[in-house]
């Protein structure tokens, strides 16, 4: 036997690589209470349990949702209950850097350097993450092709649309290929078009990370999520695929398609929700 050229060799796998899974979900809280303010209980008593997926926060103004994902990205710290990330604690007043170097985050609103051009303020936030040195060119590369920014990569910031600012964003949050993906509202500003190339991205980023997006918009969640998260009043009061919560709408109910037609069935009575899942 001749081993030459075509000999195959095999690839160099970490320890790290090849250790099994060492927590059950990406995420899980239980109990989890976040207060905002003085009195007001933002999060009020929440169990959730996310995996690998991508996961559709609904829910109306005041629900709690951006409270929820802040805590999720370690911005806020939980007021009682636990939380588990990765399978580390989440909670008190802990070191979360190595966390944080796993988990991609976009808020409702990011700052920016406006004389940074796209590729600098990516690189910065690769950095930011201790994305190695060697790796940051080509993740930063990927990152702004995936958003479709690859043309824009060294024009200005300040010289940017709202929706290309967002995409921007978007990118920022990619760059560490993370394993927990937190967006906030993503698709503000985005034209019909961009949210269309965006469901593709969240359905390609579903199948290794556990992606977590709120929105007001639930059709981008019919589109492109396996699961949705339903939060009314800082509790939970739904979680399930999207053809559930559908049918749990009727004709007397508001919306222009089933599944919002059950959005708006479940928030009228939120207790029908609860215990079915």
């Amino acid at each position: 036997m001749t081993i030459g050229k075509e000999h195959h060799m095999m690839s160099a796998v970490s320890a790290a690589g090849i250790a099994p899974t060492a927590y059950a979900w990406q995420i899980q809280a239980t109990g989890l209470k976040v207060r905002v303010g003085r009195k007001r209980m933002a999060v009020n008593g929440v169990d959730l349990s996310l995996g690998t997926g991508v996961h559709g926060l609904l829910g109306p103004n005041g629900a709690g949702k951006t409270t929820l994902i802040r805590t999720l990205a370690t911005v806020l710290r939980p007021t009682e209950g636990t939380l588990e990330m990765l399978g580390e604690s989440a909670g008190g007043m802990g070191e979360h850097r190595a966390l944080r170097r796993r988990i991609g985050y976009l808020p409702q609103e990011f700052g920016y350097y406006k004389r940074f051009t796209v590729r600098e303020f990516v690189e910065y936030m690769a950095w930011l993450k201790e994305v190695p040195k060697a790796d940051i060119p080509a993740a930063v590369q990927r990152a702004v092709e995936r958003v479709g920014l690859a043309d824009r990569a060294d024009e200005r910031m300040k010289a940017l649309s709202g929706g290309m600012v967002r995409r921007v964003g978007i990118a920022q949050a990619i760059v560490n290929d993370p394993t927990i993906l937190l967006l906030d509202e993503p698709t503000a500003g985005l034209d019909p078009a961009q949210r269309l190339r965006f469901r593709e991205l969240l359905q390609e980023l579903g199948t290794d990370t556990c992606v977590l997006v709120s929105t007001h918009l639930v059709e981008d969640v019919a589109a492109a999520c396996t699961n949705v998260v339903l939060f009314a009043e800082g509790r939970l009061v739904f979680q399930g695929p999207p053809d559930e919560l559908a049918s749990v709408g009727g004709p007397e109910h508001m919306g222009d398609s089933p599944l919002e037609r059950g959005y708006s069935a479940m928030l009228l009575n939120p207790e029908q929700g609860r215990g079915t899942w």
